[in-house]
């Protein structure tokens, strides 16, 4: 008969052994922080990569710039994947990232979009456009034109297209993309500037107008590791240019940049 102090003590021990076994896999386990208009490619493909290596990947969604800043202060990220090159070249200059891991990875579109039942249809965005006659005395969604990258992008383009001063007391900012993308969805804005992978993703929204691509920054996704990046997440970062992923990113509409690795 087993006392009962063995069985609590046994019990106790396969505990501190499950315990050292998901700090292990923890430990393992990539930690990649995204920008929030990756979250459904980077989802699948992080999978894939799962699959393939049995490495598992930990993602975090957000603003660029709000994860740097996480990044700045301490968080365990090994990868940095920004929707635009400022914040990269930020994390360079504070020496929080590999320089020579950094790659420019994708490419998008930035989009004006509505709800799926709007009568608005059919924009052309063009110099001097009547953007804010279009919704009267709605407002348009965007990420924080002072600091997430979809809505540095748009204040650049609105700015040279002349109707940034008309449309700049109109702007409901998000505090990411996904963020005004689901103020559109949901009906509580009329319009919203996000990107095309962005709309391309949420059924209850649509394409109404796209930005001429000379109206803004080239939109550019760079990745790289982190200085302090897990051995493993040379091979995440190598896949992230392999012929599957590419497969993956191109279906959900992004273009993809890099050379593939194999």
């Amino acid at each position: 008969m087993f006392s009962r102090r063995s069985v609590l003590a046994a019990l106790a021990l396969s505990i501190t052994a499950l315990l050292v076994q998901a700090k292990a896999a923890e430990d393992k386990a990539i930690t990649v922080f995204a920008a929030a208009s990756m979250k459904n490619a980077l989802d699948e493909v992080d999978a894939l990569f799962t699959k393939q290596s049995g490495i598992n990947v930990a993602a975090s969604y957000a603003a660029s710039s709000a994860l740097m800043k996480q990044i700045e202060q301490g968080a365990p990220a090994d990868i940095f994947l920004s929707a635009d090159i400022q914040w990269m070249d930020y994390g360079v200059t504070q020496n929080l990232i590999k320089k020579d891991s950094r790659e420019n990875l994708l490419g998008n579109r930035l989009v004006l979009i509505a709800s799926k039942d709007s009568k608005i249809d059919k924009v052309t965005i063009a110099p001097g456009f009547d953007l804010p006659g279009l919704i009267g005395n709605g407002r348009i969604a965007t990420g924080d034109v002072r600091s997430v990258p979809a809505g540095l992008y748009a204040k650049a383009a609105l700015e040279k297209l002349g109707v940034w001063s008309s449309v700049e007391p109109k702007l409901a900012m998000a505090e990411d993309v996904r963020a005004a993308l689901a103020l559109v969805a949901r009906g509580e804005v009329p319009l919203g500037i996000v990107y095309e992978t962005d709309a391309k993703v949420d059924p209850s929204v649509k394409i109404v107008g796209l930005f001429p691509e000379d109206s803004h920054p080239p939109i550019i996704y760079p990745v790289a590791m982190t200085e302090k990046a897990k051995p493993d997440t040379a091979k995440y970062l190598a896949f992230l240019t392999a012929p599957e992923a590419k497969a993956i990113f191109e279906r959900y509409g992004f273009r993809v940049l890099a050379k593939p690795s194999h």
